[in-house]
């Protein structure tokens, strides 16, 4: 696995000596409701589907990620293409590795945004773009951090860029970042990757607080670590860190490499804790990628390999107790970093 861009983050001076911003208080979230969109059971390894009501108006489909690709690549100048298009196998490093595989926390190429490059339909395509890899509304607002980009501020600051040639059947990859997101859509051109690669998602908010709009993914770890007995949480607390950024996902070749308590030593209700957490980290996502992600968890081995870690940093409290929590198994791993603000990261593939 190739490594990845270090992103900058400007409220992480820890990781990146930059002026540090106060975070949101620690304890500002004990009246928070349930967030998010519902979706099915996952049952053991079910794949997740979105949850309709009868209700709900019947709505025009739009057109899938990667029709809109090509619909946007066709009507890009050449000016355009030397700024946004480059070759599948583009890198910038001297180690070789790919720049559509980076995990970015601004745009890839500075400058090279979509309020720069692009016109104003064509940045209309890019949000469509954005929105058809998004489970609806709900998975639009929080991906795009209630239409703000965390502190991008807007889709114009954010860089959209291809790599490959989606105007036949070549390989593509469109890749969208900006402040605290890197997603992609790839029409399944990286075999056997989730998502066509790593993606990188946070908001700026402390992650125990309610103005940030993965709380509900946090509130979901939070109940199975509140079922667990003392004896478990002796397993399923693990000290240090799990790192960020490249080495925090990549993939461990033994189940007694990775950290953790194991999905198998839970009881049946707790179980059902986990696989709610599954749905609710893949909710922001459209069905065809949650699918994939299924997918791969099944050939894996399913959730009968997967273990879930909690690390409590030395501040840790009862309103706080953890630091980052983790899912990982063979191929996959979903690292959430809470405290100071939330980064996460997130590796998922059939080749390990």
């Amino acid at each position: 696995m190739s490594d990845f861009e270090k992103p900058f983050c400007p409220e992480c001076n820890d990781l990146f000596e930059q002026p540090e911003t106060p975070a949101v208080d620690r304890r500002d979230f004990l009246t928070v409701a349930g967030a998010g969109s519902a979706l099915v059971a996952l049952g053991s390894l079910t794949p997740l589907r979105a949850e309709t009501t009868k209700e709900e108006p019947a709505k025009k489909a739009e057109k899938p990620a990667e029709e809109l690709i090509r619909e946007l690549h066709k009507t890009l100048t050449d000016d355009q293409k030397q700024q946004v298009v480059k070759p599948w196998n583009h890198s910038r490093s001297p180690k070789g590795q790919l720049t559509r595989l980076g995990m970015y926390n601004a745009p890839i190429f500075s400058g090279v945004t979509v309020g720069k490059v692009y016109t104003k339909p064509q940045q209309e395509l890019v949000e469509r773009i954005l929105k058809a890899i998004s489970s609806g509304e709900e998975g639009y607002r929080r991906i795009s951090r209630n239409g703000r980009f965390d502190n991008s501020g807007s889709i114009l600051n954010c860089g959209a860029y291809i790599f490959g040639d989606p105007s036949g059947t070549d390989k593509f990859a469109w890749v969208f970042a900006g402040h605290h997101l890197t997603v992609r859509c790839d029409g399944n051109s990286e075999d056997g990757a989730a998502f066509g690669g790593p993606i990188y998602y946070g908001h700026s908010p402390n992650g125990y607080s309610r103005g940030n709009v993965f709380f509900y993914q946090t509130k979901s770890v939070w109940s199975v670590f509140d079922a667990l007995s003392e004896a478990q949480r002796k397993v399923a607390v693990v000290k240090g860190s799990p790192g960020e950024m490249e080495p925090s996902v990549r993939f461990r070749k033994t189940p007694a490499e990775r950290p953790g308590i194991p999905f198998t030593v839970l009881t049946k209700d707790q179980k059902e804790l986990v696989e709610k957490v599954m749905r609710d980290v893949l909710n922001p996502y459209r069905k065809e990628d949650v699918d994939e992600v299924m997918d791969i968890v099944r050939q894996n081995g399913g959730l009968e390999r997967i273990n879930i870690a909690f690390y409590p940093d030395r501040a840790a409290d009862a309103d706080a107790p953890w630091h980052f929590w983790r899912l990982e198994g063979p191929g996959f791993v979903w690292n959430y970093r809470v405290l100071p603000h939330v980064h996460t990261y997130v590796n998922i593939s059939s080749r390990i």
